[in-house]
């Protein structure tokens, strides 16, 4: 009996490792990600995420958003590719606003890809509204600047969204109505340029039907963890379907 024990007990690491799920190869994930790739994240507070605009603590750099979750989760799965990830998001800002500081924040920093995510302010900001047609022009610029100055750089358009939670509730369907003209002028833009877009509207309406829409997004704009997480797939999602093979 006892040396029965002995032989299990010899054993049990050997049948653990066995029973731990296999990770698949690292070159096999993210295939558009390159070694030292840099990825940039831009837009308004829903990139921002709350994150340090000043100074060099590594707790605070990317925000807690989708941008974070992104870095996070890529960064642990293929620490061996050494991808730099970058937050330039600010809070508040329309497409006007990010045009203004475009050169700096995004064409200095030479990104492989780059992600935006711009235009609830737009139309709901306090800085206020841009129409819709003065929203396309202006995104238009931004990204013939971009494709000019930076060919070889992937980038991917998100689309705002707005949820019915909180003041947004009351008219909601007129608010969305307007959006969805914001959100036509991402996609006509994403042919335009053969863009990836991503459509975070629908994913958060299919959401929809498993929680209710606080508890994907707390005030109808920014997303919880939750909202964040989901967006954070949707854009692997989206990417991975663009540049995976």
């Amino acid at each position: 009996m006892k040396l029965r024990l002995a032989a299990l007990l010899l054993l049990a690491p050997t049948l653990a490792a066995q029973q731990r799920p296999i990770r698949p190869p690292t070159h096999v994930q993210f295939p558009f990600l390159h070694e030292n790739d840099v990825v940039l994240f831009q837009g308004d507070s829903i990139t921002d995420g709350g994150r340090a605009k000043t100074g060099t603590d590594q707790n605070h750099i990317m925000g807690q958003d989708y941008a974070y979750i992104l870095a996070a989760q890529v960064g642990a799965d293929i620490p061996d590719r050494n991808i730099h990830f970058i937050n330039r998001g600010i809070s508040g800002e329309r497409v006007v606003d990010l045009a203004a500081r475009w050169k700096e924040d995004t064409l200095a920093l030479k990104p492989s890809i780059l992600s935006i995510l711009i235009g609830i302010n737009d139309q709901l900001g306090s800085k206020g509204p841009l129409t819709a047609e003065e929203y396309e022009t202006a995104y238009d610029k931004v990204l013939a600047e971009t494709v000019a100055a930076l060919p070889n750089t992937k980038i991917v358009l998100g689309e705002p969204f707005l949820l019915p939670v909180g003041k947004h509730q009351a008219n909601y369907s007129e608010e969305l109505a307007d959006l969805k003209k914001r959100q036509t002028a991402v996609a006509k833009l994403g042919a335009k340029y053969h863009l990836p877009v991503i459509h975070y509207q629908q994913a958060f309406d299919d959401a929809l039907a498993h929680a209710p829409a606080a508890y994907w997004c707390w005030d109808g704009v920014h997303p919880t963890y939750a909202g964040h997480g989901l967006m954070a797939r949707e854009w692997l999602r989206t990417t991975n379907a663009a540049w995976g093979n």
